[in-house]
């Protein structure tokens, strides 16, 4: 079995978001379970070009204009990396536009190239599978039916907030046979959607937890896709992602300082010190160490947080605590933050995104709060209980699938869950988890524990979509 995946990122060569964690992590995972397993992706100019060799060409025509674009290949982990070098790619500074909040104009055309591409190369390789990724591939199950391709096509939703919505002339402008499962909208006004797309051509469909792909069929997750998304009886499925443990394992992560595991904690209490002198903030053994690691963005609960005159944010830091958050995005977020840190002398915002103060600070804490809206998996809770800290989260999505909460299963909970998300439920959910840390500190221990030793492994998810590969190759096309 050849599998080909198919992202507009992947670590540790590109990285917007944790789609990119999910591809890099998976296709690892795969290879060690001896399944053959390529990546594809575009060659931005960003990525350092050594140890890449160039393996042949793709080249195609469009009403826009022919292309020819080279192919490179370079082996990271024993795990293959096939490069797009296209210069709607390889000569823009981003990858999906200047900034986050500036796509590029033409990215359904950089990204049908980049599927149509990834097609021919999958053909020309002798690929089972082509497993598409998220909105930039949604195209690409359909390519693949109107191409009439051998291979079995995969696409996985990551996030169904966003489905790629561009002007229905762009689609005439792939010279193709187009059909209604390229567009969305009333008559007159319909524009074309690749994420519905992939939905509707593709042979399995799947996302990234259980209670996702639950959450997706209704009205309030479906973002008008849940009734396309109904029609996918039997080929829907959710798979619930992992982490890769190599890069978060707090006893031999070179990010680290001090190391600890769960049968030697010293360490945890050393990194918790030193992060919250090297942010400036006073350290008391005692005190309970608060961490954030996010976008600043609605979805992740920041209206929730900071919204308003008396806000939620500054009721938390009220509180006998310490507070460090790292995370960049909304510029309204990000300046109200800013002052919230003038006003409270325990609470530390660092608009940046770095990595090893990432890991430093899930070192470091003793509760990661997640109040996000949805969360198709979420990766962040569950670095955050390898590293034992608890985390505070909305019970949706992958947190619910992957947060034991220790107020319904005291013997078996690893965090704290909120079922409404209101700051009122926030703020009354952080208090218990206080009372918790301050009042129970064996259950707060055994809790830790029980997260550090959760088994978050690739190995599980990777055998589950295994048997998900395993079940089309004989399907006969839909």
């Amino acid at each position: 079995m050849e599998i080909l995946l198919v992202s507009p990122e992947t670590v540790p060569f590109s990285k917007s978001g944790g789609l990119a964690d999910v591809v890099g992590a998976l296709s690892k995972a795969l290879e060690e379970m001896n399944i053959g397993v390529e990546v594809f992706m575009p060659f931005y100019p960003f990525i350092d070009k050594k140890g890449f060799k160039e393996i042949g060409t793709v080249s195609a025509n469009t009403l826009s204009g022919s292309f020819d674009a080279k192919l490179y290949r370079v082996i990271k982990d024993k795990v293959s990396y096939v490069a797009l070098d296209h210069p709607l790619f390889s000569m823009r500074d981003g990858i999906y536009g200047a900034s986050s909040f500036q796509p590029y104009p033409d990215n359904a055309k950089r990204f049908y190239i980049f599927s149509l591409s990834a097609l021919l190369y999958a053909e020309e390789s002798g690929k089972d599978i082509v497993h598409a990724n998220d909105w930039a591939t949604g195209i690409l199950p359909y390519l693949m039916n109107v191409r009439k391709s051998k291979a079995k096509s995969v696409y996985t939703i990551h996030n169904l907030a966003y489905q790629g919505n561009f002007s229905k002339y762009d689609a005439l402008s792939f010279g193709i046979p187009l059909d209604d499962t390229l567009f969305e909208g009333k008559v007159g006004k319909e524009r074309l959607n690749l994420m519905k797309a992939g939905i509707l051509n593709a042979d399995l469909v799947t996302t990234v937890s259980k209670t996702y792909a639950k959450e997706i069929l209704t009205s309030e997750f479906g973002y008008g896709l849940e009734k396309y998304l109904g029609e996918c009886s039997g080929r829907l499925i959710g798979i619930t992602n992992g982490i890769d443990t190599n890069e978060w394992d707090p006893g031999k992560d070179k990010n680290l300082k001090h190391k600890f595991s769960s049968t030697s904690l010293e360490g945890k209490e050393k990194m918790k010190k030193l992060v919250l002198e090297e942010n400036g903030l006073e350290y008391k053994k005692d005190r309970p160490l608060f961490a954030m690691i996010s976008r600043l963005a609605d979805q992740k609960g920041f209206s929730e947080l900071l919204d308003g005159d008396d806000t939620l944010m500054e009721k938390i830091l009220q509180e006998d605590i310490s507070f460090i958050l790292i995370g960049t995005g909304e510029k309204r977020f990000e300046n109200k933050l800013k002052e919230l840190e003038g006003r409270f002398s325990n609470f530390k915002a660092n608009i940046i995104f770095d990595q090893k103060e990432s890991h430093k600070l899930e070192a470091a804490a003793d509760f990661f709060l997640m109040p996000s809206r949805y969360e198709p998996c979420g990766l962040n809770q569950m670095y955050s209980e390898r590293y034992g800290a608890l985390p505070i989260a909305h019970k949706t999505g992958g947190l619910e699938d992957t947060i034991v909460d220790v107020g319904e299963n005291k013997d078996s909970g690893t965090g704290f869950l909120f079922e409404k998300m209101t700051s009122e439920e926030i703020l009354s959910t952080v208090r218990k988890a206080i009372k918790f840390y301050n009042e129970d500190k064996d259950g707060y221990l055994a809790a830790r524990k029980r997260g550090m030793n959760a088994d978050f492994t690739w190995k599980k998810s990777a055998e589950s979509y295994i048997e998900a590969y395993k079940s089309i190759l004989g399907r006969k096309k839909k």
